[in-house]
């Protein structure tokens, strides 16, 4: 798994991301709020780890920002703050989980484990970007009355943008996540297929719900 994990504690930092890489995981660190926010809206993540009193921004403001953007990514919580008051405005905010400081690391990754899991339980089978349908489970896109056939890659390229729907996605994104090859191994095929995905989706529409945003990546968002 990717995890974003805010600390601002410099040696729980980088023990906890220390013993997440030993368990096969990847880490981005941040040490403040807006950092762990830029993080969280540069690339995908599996779970996000925030503390609560972040510097500059709090755990809780990220949080409610993350899902503010419509991201459903699981986020656990870490606090010293033990009191019921403090955990309520935590889940309240869209944490997923809530973990009290000083904790055992392996309740860390058990905590983990069953956020990511219940998040892959409720995954939903059918994604919607304005008119458009994107059925993950019968392998199906239709936009508006129309039907659009896909080939399999073409069709991985779209569920992984509608699922990130209104966030651009960058190339080495979408070459890690959806072309499973090392992100800065860039090749144009990306283009190729994103150039044959937009004339797909957006041909003959009076609305367009592809675009490609010059040296950053691509974006399928539905206009407000």
């Amino acid at each position: 798994m990717r995890i974003l994990l805010a600390e601002d504690d410099p040696h729980l930092l980088t023990s906890i991301a220390r013993g997440l890489r030993e368990a096969s995981h990847e880490v981005d660190p941040a040490v403040t709020g807006r950092e762990a926010l830029a993080l969280a809206e540069a690339r995908a993540h599996d779970v996000i780890i925030l503390d609560v009193l972040l510097p500059g921004m709090t755990g809780l403001a990220v949080c409610e920002a993350i899902r503010q953007r419509g991201n459903r990514v699981p986020i656990l919580m870490l606090t010293a703050l033990d009191a019921v008051e403090h955990r309520i405005a935590g889940l309240d905010a869209g944490a997923d989980d809530y973990l009290t400081k000083p904790f055992d690391f392996g309740e860390l990754l058990a905590r983990l484990r069953a956020i990511t899991r219940r998040q892959g339980d409720r995954a939903p089978s059918r994604l919607v970007v304005g008119d458009l349908v994107v059925d993950q489970e019968r392998h199906t896109v239709r936009r508006g009355d129309r039907d659009i056939p896909l080939t399999a890659r073409e069709f991985a390229l779209l569920a992984y943008l509608a699922a990130h729907a209104g966030r651009v996605v960058s190339r080495a994104e979408l070459m890690e996540h959806v072309w499973d090859d090392h992100p800065d191994r860039y090749s144009n095929i990306i283009d190729v297929y994103a150039s044959r995905l937009r004339r797909k989706l957006d041909e003959g529409e009076t609305v367009a719900l592809f675009t490609t945003v010059r040296g950053v990546g691509f974006l399928l968002e539905a206009p407000a």
